[in-house]
């Protein structure tokens, strides 16, 4: 039988929600990127405390600076001097098949992987455990094909190429497998590990993942197992959230409000792992503060079993704003069971 939890701390209700326990109330957080801050660990580390204390969010996830996972592989990106707007790339290392065979393994201590270890460490330092902490890796499907100019050239190499996709795979995997362990021993509680766009029916097949994605994942999450707070998230529309249940995390979390993927209703009939969602971005970013408290009253309503963690579908715009994250804030607390 269920436990209910009332009063409790963020740990508590956070720890709850993954026993899938009901709380007093389900924990919240909201995660997005400060492109004007982002390129040093301490104004990432401070950007990143400043959103947390400013909003009390039950948990936090870090996201780090955008093009992190790929720097030390060559790419470059420019940065507009709109602080709300994401940089985009100017360089990509990746034009030919010839050039998988360039990618070296990284040391997770050094360079961009370095730096953001030190930005979890001061995080983790000043949140003295009180706030959940986790950080943003990306699959190594997902980092390879940040490494191409665009979606379709890579979808061309997985089916044209595949031996040298699977020899760089195994390249990225390795890499990240050591970061990944460094990101626990920096002070963070878990990964978030993030498909983006490649674990959609939209771009490939679940065939496709299946040879291309999973055997990596898997082995990446191997690195981190049994860690209190692993987290999957599957993002965009058409997504293959349904195959992947099976990955030793703790919580999933997809863009719930996308009618072609699993509400959060849906999703609880096939797993018993915490839900992460709720909360539209567009709708965040576009939409009144009453739309707002609408999707988080239904979401509380789809999980009155518990299990369940309000979130975003995906990192939220920097142009949020103010009074739409606060409303989403007194409507957990309204939504209370």
């Amino acid at each position: 039988m269920k436990n209910s939890i009332s009063e409790s701390s963020k740990r508590e209700k956070v720890e709850a929600a993954l026993a899938g326990e009901v709380t007093d109330r389900p924990p919240i957080s909201m995660w997005r990127h400060f492109y004007e801050y982002e390129r040093t660990a301490e104004g990432l580390a401070e950007s990143m405390l400043d959103f947390q204390n400013q909003y009390n969010w039950d948990f936090m996830k870090v996201n780090p600076r955008a093009q992190y996972h790929v720097e030390e592989w060559g790419i470059r990106y420019h940065y507009s001097r709109i602080p709300t707007e994401a940089p985009v790339p100017e360089k990509v290392p990746i034009s030919s098949v010839e050039d998988w065979d360039n990618l070296k393994p990284l040391s997770p201590l050094q360079g961009s992987l370095g730096e953001h270890l030190r930005a979890l460490s001061i995080i983790s330092k000043k949140l003295h455990r009180e706030v959940p902490l986790v950080t943003t890796v990306f699959t190594p499907l997902a980092i390879a094909g940040y490494l191409v100019n665009s979606d379709e050239r890579m979808v061309r190499f997985l089916r044209e190429n595949p031996k040298e996709i699977h020899t760089a795979l195994e390249v990225i995997t390795e890499s990240f497998r050591g970061f990944s362990t460094e990101c626990l021993n920096a002070g963070a509680e878990g990964i978030f590990l993030a498909t983006t766009h490649w674990a959609s029916r939209d771009l490939i097949s679940e065939e496709e993942y299946e040879e291309f994605g999973r055997p990596y994942d898997l082995r990446l999450l191997n690195a981190v197992v049994g860690v209190p707070f692993n987290i999957l998230h599957v993002c965009r529309g058409q997504n293959m959230l349904q195959s992947l249940v099976d990955y030793p995390v703790n919580a999933l979390s997809w863009d719930t409000e996308n009618i072609t993927n699993s509400s959060l209703e849906e999703a609880r009939r096939y797993t018993k792992l915490a839900l992460i969602g709720g909360v539209d971005r567009n709708t965040l970013l576009n939409g009144r503060p009453e739309e707002v408290t609408g999707q988080v009253h239904h979401a509380i309503e789809q999980s009155k079993k518990g299990g369940l963690m309000v979130g975003p579908s995906c990192s939220i715009s920097p142009k949020c704003s103010v009074g739409n994250l606060r409303a989403l804030r007194r409507a957990v607390a309204d939504g209370a069971t």
